[in-house]
């Protein structure tokens, strides 16, 4: 019964204290320093240990400007403790006060408590940093690898020097500690892309370029020539890449499989023809099948989409010439599914196309490649119009791989017969799961869609708008763009100044860039820009019409002024990033 007794107490103890410090937090945040002083007080006077009640504590009588009082906790706690952050929080209540010669005085009190126990400089440090103190948290850091040599702080210093603005003391200092330790290459790479991807300061890609070459060319050591291969695939300069590949393979040829993968990145950046000559390098240095295999797979989806309709019999020769060379087995999947593609959605041979499917998913395949073949079979399926069996098959996929990229893939495109079937409920449904996917291909796909039936949904209940535009859609899926063309043009007349205008441009002139037909295009992205301004495809159409002027017309003046668009009226658009690059590219920037 006294343990019974005990436990209650105990529990309404731990409940009383949980509410006071959500009461504490909940004033602090709305900036009621007043309250939250006395919430922190109670609790503190009740938990004299706890360091986040005391910091709390005295942030609201620094707040509330009543610095005595301050000084007179944080001395009585240091008397009690004698740490050294304690002292940090002395010199701070001081410059707070504007008194910085005292401030001074306990900072420096601070780094002389690193002589005497290196181990305190991890708190001290921290502590400094968080005030926004980088030059002492800097020599915190510099002191104590001094007494205490095995310590290591060269990333933290680094950070520190880029937080400073001293970039050049930044780079020299991560990438000699990369060398040093390259286990700690990745870490170190990834806070690097970051103040990559932040253009404010233009100097730091020059900067980090510069570097490497020169420790490329001074080491002569392959390790520099990754690094400077991955500094130019996140600039997505991959011919550049690929000089450097080459020469880290003609001094290791063990492996091409990181050129394979440059490859990759170059396809999905939308560089054609620099994965091209990458993989043509490939094939001309291996004879390792999977590599092979590989190379050929990504070299003819390449060749497939940019492909006329006369050099369709060549393609299907020669991907069947390689399946013979190669074989009909688990190895050689990604080729049997490429052809079957084409047989389908190229050369409408939609039977011969499933007998391939079908005979795959005959071998001894792993659960991967099983999702891999019935994926193609239901896209092979869905384009017959046979809505339900693919459905049956994407299922199946979500089913076997949960959680799985493919499988969210599987479910995006579950909608997208839902959405071709006109099953608009279920489809806004799905698409509404998805918009909140991981991948983020996958989670704008599907917000995309889901704008488009919802929008077109309260402007017209009916949704016959919606209806015609779906099966042009679905048209562009089963790859037959000029009836698609029709198809939208007829619902630019029958629907003229309604809600689906805007979006039916959108799609008359993608379809027309992909046809080449780049004038056509951009008279369609026109048509949104000077029509629907204040709609939501706004920056796409002018973003899509600055990338034909960029990379198809060359006509870098009208390109730029689109790109200038983009960045000062339409700051959240998802294109944003991409047309400063762009825009600073053209303008003439040396660093970008």
């Amino acid at each position: 019964m006294k343990k019974l007794f005990l436990f209650i107490t105990l529990s309404f103890s731990l409940f009383a204290l949980a509410q006071n410090e959500q009461l504490a937090q909940y004033y602090y945040d709305k900036g009621d320093f007043e309250k939250a002083k006395i919430s922190y007080q109670e609790l503190l006077d009740n938990n004299p240990s706890n360091t986040q009640y005391f910091y709390r504590a005295i942030d609201c009588y620094q707040q509330l400007q009543q610095f005595d009082v301050a000084d007179k906790i944080i001395q009585n706690r240091f008397n009690k403790y004698k740490q050294g952050t304690i002292l940090i929080e002395l010199g701070y209540n001081f410059q707070l006060q504007k008194n910085d010669a005292k401030a001074k005085t306990y900072y420096d009190q601070a780094l002389d408590k690193i002589l005497t126990n290196p181990n305190e400089v991890f708190g001290i440090a921290n502590s400094f940093e968080k005030k926004v103190l980088l030059e002492y948290a800097l020599k915190a850091y510099q002191q104590a690898t001094k007494i205490q040599p095995s310590f290591n702080f060269n990333f933290q210093i680094g950070l520190l020097y880029g937080q400073m603005g001293k970039t050049d003391m930044m780079i020299e200092t991560l990438l000699t500690e990369s060398y040093t330790n390259q286990q700690n290459t990745p870490l170190i790479q990834s806070q690097l892309s970051r103040f990559m991807a932040d253009e404010a300061d233009t100097t730091f890609n020059d900067a980090l370029r510069k570097s490497l070459i020169l420790r490329t060319q001074k080491e002569q050591d392959v390790f520099w020539n990754r690094y400077l291969s991955w500094f130019y695939v996140q600039r997505k300069e991959f011919g550049k890449a690929f000089i450097q590949e080459k020469a880290i393979y003609k001094r290791d040829p063990e492996s091409l499989s990181s050129i394979v993968n440059l490859a990759q990145f170059a396809i999905d950046d939308d560089d054609p023809e620099a994965a091209q000559e990458i993989l043509a390098f490939v094939l001309e240095n291996t004879k390792d099948l999977d590599l092979l295999v590989q190379a050929n797979t990504y070299l003819y989806k390449i060749k497939i989409d940019k492909a006329t309709e006369k050099e369709y019999p060549t393609i299907n020769t020669e991907l069947q010439g390689l399946l013979t060379t190669y074989g009909v087995s688990p190895f050689t999947l990604s080729l049997q599914l490429i052809q079957a593609h084409f047989l389908a959605f190229d050369l409408k041979k939609s039977e011969e196309a499933k007998a391939i499917v079908k005979k795959a998913l005959e071998l001894q395949l792993n659960g991967y490649q099983q999702a891999q073949a019935k994926m193609e079979l239901a896209d092979i399926l869905l384009f017959e119009e046979k809505f339900n069996q693919a459905l049956l098959y994407y299922s199946q996929i979500e089913l076997d791989l949960k959680n799985d990229v493919m499988a969210h893939e599987a479910s995006l495109k579950a909608a997208k017969t839902s959405y071709f079937k006109t099953d608009f409920v279920w489809a806004l449904k799905q698409f509404k799961e998805l918009k909140s996917a991981s991948t983020q291909l996958i989670a704008n796909d599907a917000l995309e869609y889901f704008l488009l039936i919802n929008d077109n949904t309260v402007a017209d209940s009916t949704q016959t708008a919606l209806k015609q535009f779906a099966k042009a859609d679905y048209l562009i899926f089963q790859n037959r763009n000029q009836d698609a063309i029709v198809q939208f043009q007829n619902i630019l007349k029958t629907f003229k100044g309604q809600e689906i205008e805007a979006v039916t441009l959108l799609r008359l002139g993608q379809i027309y860039e992909d046809l080449g037909d780049y004038n056509s295009a951009i008279s369609q992205y026109q048509l949104i820009i000077d029509q629907h301004s204040d709609g939501i495809y706004i920056d796409e159409a002018l973003f899509f019409s600055a990338e034909i002027y960029n990379k198809k017309l060359q006509d870098f003046e009208k390109a730029k002024a689109l790109y200038e668009k983009v960045i000062f009226n339409h700051q959240d658009s998802i294109y944003f990033v991409d047309a400063r690059k762009r825009y600073r590219e053209l303008r003439g920037d040396t660093n970008l």
